[in-house]
């Protein structure tokens, strides 16, 4: 089954796009990020060292964390639209242990030769998070950029181990009906298990760093990443209950609404692999951004310690870096779904539905995604912003302005309209007659 996944490969190049971009760019930020540590071992503590490790540290720390979510989710979804090639080789007489054999090939290959082509890319975002750390005095001029073995072997190993687990993980959806009915369950206990560390992490913001001043960033932006992850792993329920609640709305705009609705209805799992990117980018952006602003009205005229410049500039590069990827993912993600779709699109319009209804439709969808993300990513934030607002400028729901979330939540809907929309228009072209039969 290897020699069939490397023909897989060869073969069908298209199908593995979104698993390729996934591990490209995760290969690149946990290259960059590590690459700091190659800098920072021929660095004394008066010229850097300290903010070189740290940065690392915490900034590859959740870089990981959010890839290997992501990497999990896009090969996911790559498989499970592969539904009708592996049930061809069930009937061909493929064993589950095979099949499984196969799928975790295709990662492991696509993870190293992703990994191998991100290796400039990872060069360059080390020397430039290099630049921005002594452009804010944290690291001193005289200090080079390196990169080195620590960068390379955090970048294969993590992207080789993530895609490796992922593929495991995802492969055991082709090994019985009984390992399916498990997968939910075990999602929502990962789900309840991101929730409850993101409110450990909020209470301990509200009570053991309350007066502590900037050192309560350590735990509130934890809790706000924790919570962006639990409410992703619980996509599927958010958007069901979105669609519940918006559903007959959609339904009185006519055939489109209805479409949509029913679509949903019908694919949720599918989309609900839409719905993480957005929640995520929505989440970690809005908390970060909050938090931050919060900081700065507190601090205003107060003598800061000299870690306090650290701080900041690794909360804006970290979340500016996880969001960039995100966002990135969020726009692959919903093209490689959309694309998928051509022979559903091509039957509706055999059905009599037209470009234009079909177009509507799936705008519709774009927004019964766009609202859950940004929902339940508002919901995440809540669990950074309002503990750190206690502890922080002691009151729970500290004075700040919603315009840097409409801009957030702006962002998402541009994002995700433009994915969609533009996806649909090329995947419609031609004769429905030729994609039903392709």
């Amino acid at each position: 089954m290897i020699a069939v996944a490397l023909r897989n490969l060869r073969h069908r190049p298209g199908g593995f796009v979104a698993t390729f971009l996934s591990a490209f760019l995760g290969a690149a930020l946990i290259m960059a990020f590590a690459s700091l540590i190659d800098t920072a071992s021929g660095v004394s503590a008066a010229d850097g060292n300290e903010s070189l490790v740290t940065t690392a540290s915490v900034g590859g720390g959740w870089c990981l964390v959010i890839v290997a979510f992501a990497v999990t989710s896009t090969l996911t979804l790559a498989v499970r639209q592969r539904s009708e090639q592996i049930a061809l080789l069930r009937r061909a007489g493929a064993t589950g242990p095979q099949l499984r054999r196969m799928v975790v090939g295709e990662a492991v290959t696509v993870a190293v030769v992703a990994s191998a082509v991100a290796v400039p890319v990872g060069w360059l975002l080390g020397r430039v998070l290099v630049s921005l750390l002594q452009d804010t005095g944290q690291v001193a001029e005289t200090v080079g950029a390196a990169f080195g073995p620590i960068a390379l072997g955090a970048g294969f190993g993590v992207t080789l181990a993530g895609s490796l687990a992922a593929g495991i993980a995802t492969a055991r959806r082709t090994s019985s009906a009984s390992a399916r009915r498990e997968r939910p369950r075990l999602r929502r206990i990962g789900a309840g298990l991101m929730l409850l560390a993101g409110a450990n992490c909020a209470v301990l913001t509200a009570t053991l760093m309350d007066g502590k001043g900037i050192d309560a960033m350590q735990t509130a932006g934890q809790a706000g990443i924790w919570a962006s992850i639990g409410l992703a792993l619980l996509a599927p329920e958010l958007l069901r209950l979105v669609t519940v609640v918006l559903g007959p709305l959609l339904r009185v705009l006519g055939v489109p609404g209805s479409l949509a609705v029913t679509g949903v209805h019908a694919r949720t799992r599918s989309l609900a692999s839409a719905v993480m990117p957005v929640l995520l980018f929505t989440g970690i952006a809005t908390a970060t951004v909050y938090m931050q602003g919060i900081e700065d009205r507190a601090a205003e005229g107060q003598i800061q310690p000299e870690y306090a410049q650290d701080i900041q500039t690794l909360n804006y590069v970290v979340v500016g870096m996880i969001t960039l990827f995100v966002a990135i993912m969020l726009v692959n993600t919903l093209v490689a779904a959309t694309a998928h779709r051509r022979r559903e699109f091509a039957q509706q319009r055999l059905a009599g539905a037209t470009r234009g209804q079909l177009l509507a439709m799936v705008s519709l969808e774009g927004v019964l995604i766009t609202v859950t993300g940004v929902l339940g990513g508002l919901a995440a934030s809540m669990f950074t912003i309002l503990p750190f607002g206690s502890a922080r400028a002691g009151q729970v729901w500290p004075d700040v302005s919603p315009v840097a979330f409409a801009l957030i939540a702006a962002a998402a809907v541009a994002l995700t309209g433009f994915a969609t929309v533009q996806t649909t228009r090329r995947t419609v072209r031609g004769p429905a007659v030729s994609a039903v039969r392709a």
